[in-house]
């Protein structure tokens, strides 16, 4: 890494109704990036429309696209015209039956840099995912840019140490998470605080374990269930960038649309490394029963 810092931005949205008021809005998102100095922009998963998995619908799947497609076609036009490097996130048709929850890096190109498709596929109320989404077979692998080597990852991907640390021992210089992830409304308000602070917490465990910066952006606001069975999801935003050593460097609020800038300084992760040696610690050769899904 020869650069000192990075201006990064989160572009914290909402769904708008439509695939191409949300692209319009992404546009507009980030060309205010670009004038706000930013050369990495992350943005939300599946932005592209509404959080469709609060339901079972095979109609769903007409949504997807291919990659590459028109959705990347115009991500990849504006970053290249802005000289951005963007992580998107798409609902990737593969083949007939075959879709994944794929995320797109773009580096100051029209041409895709990268993908990642989300390995860990949830399956509980109101993230029916596994019905839609194929798990990932592209492993943990960075995608070099000219910011940098991206650890992307998506979603429920951030609840897992493993999946920080695979990309960590793959050189990743940053950890990206595009997200979406909110409350049941009929939680009490205790409960609803509890899980997303375990939901930040666990984020910057990553950080401080890995001695890297990390980045991640939720979407907001409130979505109907399609099918009226379930409450709905009030998406809780709180997109925010963290240091190595797990500090806010930037935080949006809950519940608005927000373009968030932070400057990230990219060798502190060499010094933090030094006085937190914990890749240097790790006792390699005790780690076998991690291959296990449980010790009986």
């Amino acid at each position: 890494m020869t650069r000192k810092t990075l201006k990064v931005a989160l572009l914290q949205e909402t769904d708008r109704g439509s695939r191409d008021a949300n692209l319009d809005a992404i546009e507009a998102g980030l060309r205010k990036a670009a004038a706000a100095g930013a050369e990495l922009v992350l943005l939300q998963e599946l932005h592209n429309g509404p959080y469709f998995c609060q339901h079972e619908s095979v109609e769903i799947f007409d949504q997807a696209e291919s990659i590459p497609g028109p959705g990347t076609a115009r991500i990849g036009k504006l970053a290249e015209e802005l000289k951005l490097v963007v992580v998107a996130s798409l609902f990737e048709r593969r083949a007939a039956g075959l879709y994944h929850n794929t995320a797109v890096v773009f580096d100051r190109s029209a041409a895709i840099a990268g993908t990642y498709r989300k390995m860990h596929i949830p399956d509980d109320p109101a993230f029916y995912e596994k019905f839609y989404f194929t798990p990932g077979d592209l492993g943990f692998e960075p995608i070099d840019t000219s910011v940098g080597r991206l650890g992307v990852l998506v979603c429920w991907d951030q609840w897992y140490p493993e999946a920080a640390r695979l990309m960590a021992l793959a050189g990743a210089e940053l950890l990206l998470y595009p997200t979406a992830i909110g409350w049941d409304p009929n939680d009490e308000q205790a409960e609803k605080d509890r899980q997303r602070d375990a939901w930040i917490t666990v984020q910057r465990g990553h950080a401080v374990a890995n001695g890297l910066p990390l980045l991640s952006c939720n979407r907001t606001g409130f979505e109907a269930d399609p099918s009226s069975v379930g409450a709905g999801i009030q998406f809780w935003g709180s997109s925010f960038v963290a240091g190595p050593q797990g500090e806010f460097l930037a935080q949006a609020g809950t519940d608005a649309r927000e373009l968030l800038v932070a400057e990230v300084d990219l060798a502190r992760s060499e010094h933090v490394r030094r006085i937190w040696p914990f890749l240097r610690d790790r006792r390699i050769d005790a780690y076998a029963d991690l291959l296990k899904r449980f010790r009986d």
